[in-house]
């Protein structure tokens, strides 16, 4: 059979430079090259861009107007097409209510299960979700947790009324609904809590609303008392907190404490859905054991009704170990995913599917994998590959790379340095074609020989929050430490929960997202946009809000935004440059002032790059060096930070930080979309960090970072109950001798090839 290709020409997407490519149809196809370069602008704003423009067009004008506009790519020809699945690492959202159950459609077939066979018979697959009136707990709704009044913080039962006993806001002495209770007159107002009988404190906390004749101006007038319980309850925990103005939420949030619901204690569900098992177990006993050990449990149900729906449980269980996801449970809320599981339990859905011909696109899919499970990962591409579809994956680990059918590496360098293909061909020919990801891959791994001594120790006693069993651990200070382990092992619940909230006053560089507002950028961000704003205002002796594009500066016809939005009635709402400030943002006016020849708009659509050399001031300087020297050399200064990637969002938040002393550094997974030649910046970033007198800490899978600590921490053995062990200490050279660590193999594998 002939191959065939998806054809791109003429590319110019971004910074891409009129690119032509030929990517192989059916095959793996990786694109590689640093951070900035154009792979993404390729995958993403090209091919999957036009795959999904032209799928929309097939709906009616109706149906278009519920779907995600995507403009048409800047190419003067892509071909070929076929369908594209995008399965990228955006946190699954989803509330209380989405579990990995109910995301991966394996909860479903658990209540089809339970209705067919459970005893006693209870009803439809519906009674047996806590997403539906029929099967969740009318307590809770289904939500598994109860909001209650936290009495320690709202009494203080050592005084009186006229002491200020009730410390709910509202209630202070002489306030209106103090009086109120006062004027009931059935409390004794000197009189302290902890002395009233228990009928008393029950009338003057859980009493109904009743009315009370009062004298009020010589005249008797009735109103109306609550207990003072009943009544926070009814107006803040029974509605939903949210609907009332933020400075009320933050008035109230401290008085309320939640807790499990007392009558599901946490599953959720009615207690007729909790009374029906199968061998012994309910639907929620089943839903919080671990997906491997579920599997075990299924293997035992014999009953002939349940075969077909048992047989397809076990297969899209299967595919959750395969991926490395074994440790997680049905009954995990997916909003506590992290980006790599979240990716891979999408991966799962997919997989389960009998599309053929289809373009699997993944982003980064061995964010978050441990060494080891990187070939599982590898597996399950090949196994989308054989079933007939095309996967383009954009790509930095190397040993996914491996796997490649056909590599394209984009560069040479980013942003402006990058936007052509450097490379294209098989995996062996990479190695040799001179690249810098060709000869970052040739480099051999090594051990850091001399480590640091440590200052002190910060302790973590008896830790048992999750999977974590009784550890104890000392982490040194003064040094670079790195906690490794398999996923799910525990790492994070040990420094981002446990060793976070003994210390919070430490600095935390996570992968959050910094900014949705399309009115945030780097320049706001890093406080550079002060700087400017000043240095333009002084130069041409004017007011410095002219420059700010939310102030005095901006467009008026579209509010400093640069685009407007177009509702063409039954068409899609489409975003179009502004035709009065032409996407540049201010007023007319305000563009004429110059700062050495540049205009602020000028200034804003320069890089970090640029920037460094267009700026002489030294405030400004520094904070560009710092974006600099975190890989960020490529991005504008003006763009918005909505648009950044979770790696991204975590090296501007270290660019910011880096001026302090003296401090603990938390970093989760730094590495996340950095390309090989640029870890050797980021460890230096570390090392100066720790130089200056700090304590780094950093959660890491990435070989070359574990290679370079100090000290490691490996968690394990495995995922799950199968973790939350400390495996081994020490430094990387103690690490490679450990026989119990999984980390210290794969370490010693990759000094040796």
């Amino acid at each position: 059979m002939t191959q065939e290709y998806i054809e791109i020409r003429g590319a110019r997407e971004n910074n891409l430079k009129d690119v032509s490519l030929r990517i192989p149809k059916r095959k793996i196809t990786i694109f590689t090259g640093v951070s900035g370069s154009g792979k993404s602008s390729i995958v993403f704003d090209t091919v999957a861009a036009e795959s999904q423009r032209l799928l929309n067009e097939n709906f009616s004008t109706f149906v278009r107007t519920f779907l995600p506009s995507f403009p048409q790519p800047d190419a003067d020809a892509i071909e070929n097409l076929s369908m594209a699945v995008v399965v990228d690492q955006k946190r699954l959202g989803g509330g209380s209510h989405s579990t990995m159950g109910t995301i991966t459609d394996i909860s479903p077939l658990l209540r089809l299960l339970f209705s067919r066979v459970g005893q006693p018979y209870v009803g439809s697959a519906s009674s047996f979700s806590f997403n539906d009136p029929l099967g969740m707990c009318p307590v809770c709704n289904g939500i598994g947790r109860s909001m209650s009044v936290d009495m320690s913080k709202a009494l203080d039962m050592s005084k009186s009324l006229n002491e200020g006993a009730i410390m709910l806001p509202g209630y202070s002495v002489d306030s209106m609904e103090w009086n109120m209770i006062l004027q009931s007159g059935s409390f004794d107002p000197d009189k302290k809590l902890q002395c009233y009988s228990e009928e008393e404190l029950k009338q003057l906390l859980y009493s109904k609303a009743r009315k009370v004749p009062t004298q009020f101006g010589g005249k008797t007038v009735n109103i109306t008392v609550e207990g003072v319980i009943e009544k926070f309850t009814n107006k803040y925990i029974k509605k939903d907190l949210k609907t009332y103005s933020e400075r009320t939420q933050q008035a109230v949030a401290p008085y309320i404490s939640e807790g499990i619901c007392p009558s599901c204690h946490g599953a959720r569900l009615s207690q007729a859905a909790l009374d029906c098992r199968i061998n012994g177990l309910n639907i929620a006993e089943m839903s919080s054991m671990e997906v491997g050990q579920l599997i075990r449990i299924l293997k035992e149900i014999n009953a002939p009704a349940a075969a077909p729906v048992v047989k397809s449980l076990k297969e899209r269980l299967q595919h959750l170990v395969d991926i490395g996801l074994d440790y997680l449970t049905l009954d995990r809320v997916t909003d506590t995913l992290s980006g790599g599981e979240s990716q891979r339990v999408k991966m799962v859905k997919h997989l389960s599917g009998s599309l053929v011909d289809v373009t699997y696109i993944f982003d980064e899919p061995s964010v978050g994998l441990h060494p080891r499970d990187v070939h599982r990962l590898n597996g399950l591409l090949q196994k989308l590959r054989d079933k007939g579809n095309t996967v383009l994956v954009v790509e930095h680990d190397p040993d996914v790379i491996k796997v490649a059918d056909h590599i394209v590496d984009v560069g040479p360098h980013a942003g402006s340095h990058g936007g052509t293909i450097v490379y294209e061909g098989s995996f062996p020919g990479l190695l040799e074609s001179g690249t810098l990801t060709g000869t970052h891959m040739k480099r051999p791994l090594q051990l850091k020989q001399t480590s640091r001594q440590p200052s002190g120790k910060l302790s973590i006693k008896d830790a048992t929050l999750h999977n974590l069993r009784n550890v104890s651990v000392d982490i040194p200070t003064g040094v670079l430490t790195v906690v490794t382990g398999v996923a799910g092992s525990g790492k994070s619940t040990l420094i981002n929960d446990v060793f976070l909230s003994q210390h919070p006053d430490a600095i935390v560089i996570d992968q959050s997202s910094i900014g949705v507002s399309t009115r945030s950028n780097p320049a706001t961000y890093t406080g550079i946009m002060d700087d400017v704003r000043k240095a333009f205002a002084s130069a041409n002796k004017v007011n410095q809000g002219l420059f700010s594009f939310n102030s005095k500066g901006a467009c008026e016809n579209c509010q400093g935004l640069g685009v407007v939005y177009k509702d063409l009635s039954y068409f899609d709402s489409v975003k179009l440059p502004c035709e009065v400030c032409e996407g540049r943002r201010f007023k007319e006016e305000v563009l004429e002032y110059k700062l050495n020849g540049k205009s602020i708009a000028d200034v804003l659509e320069l890089t970090v790059e640029q920037a460094l050399d267009f700026f002489q001031l030294k405030e400004v300087v520094k904070k560009l060096q710092a974006m600099s020297d975190v890989g960020l050399n490529y991005l504008t200064l003006g763009q918005p930070l909505s648009t950044l990637s979770g790696g991204e969002c975590q090296r501007i938040k270290l660019a910011s930080e880096l001026h302090k002393k003296g401090s603990i550094y938390v970093m989760d997974e730094p590495t996340t979309g950095l390309h090989m030649s640029d870890i050797g910046h980021l460890l230096g970033i570390m090392n100066r960090l720790v130089d200056t007198g700090n304590t780094v800490i950093v959660i890491e899978h990435n070989l070359d970072v574990i290679s370079q600590a100090d000290w490691i921490i490996d968690m394990g053995p495995d995922g799950g109950s199968k973790g939350g062990q400390i495996v081994v200490e020490g430094t990387p050279s103690k690490i490679i001798n450990s026989e119990h660590s999984i980390t210290g193999r794969y370490l010693l594998e990759h000094i040796k090839s």
